[in-house]
């Protein structure tokens, strides 16, 4: 299970359970490979929702990355990710806002 204090978050891909996490490193991929804008602007395609299914896939394999995944994001092509389109759009929105999300006042 992913760690939401580490800004970790789990899916499940072809039955087997994955942490996803942006590092650094993996926002800097994510960022140099998006096809429209900055990280912001991703940000703000996720609150207004009008996101692309690039996007998640994008955001996906970044966290995947982050969490320690060797593969590519062909590799995701045809494997099954728990809840469908839907439930990768919101594993992808989970882990954005986690991210971004500044530790509240009580938990530091």
């Amino acid at each position: 299970m992913g760690n939401p204090w580490a800004g970790e978050v789990s899916v499940v891909i072809d039955g087997q359970r994955h942490v996803l996490k942006l590092t650094l490193g993996a926002l800097a991929e994510l960022e140099a490979g998006l096809q429209e804008g900055t990280l912001i602007d991703l940000v703000e395609r996720f609150e207004t929702a009008s996101y692309s299914t690039r996007d998640v896939l994008a955001l996906i394999v970044a966290g995947l990355r982050g969490g320690g995944w060797r593969g590519r994001a062909q590799d995701l092509l045809t494997a099954e990710i728990e809840g469908g389109p839907l439930g990768a759009a919101r594993k992808a929105a989970e882990l954005l806002a986690r991210a971004f999300e500044l530790p509240s006042e009580a938990a530091v």
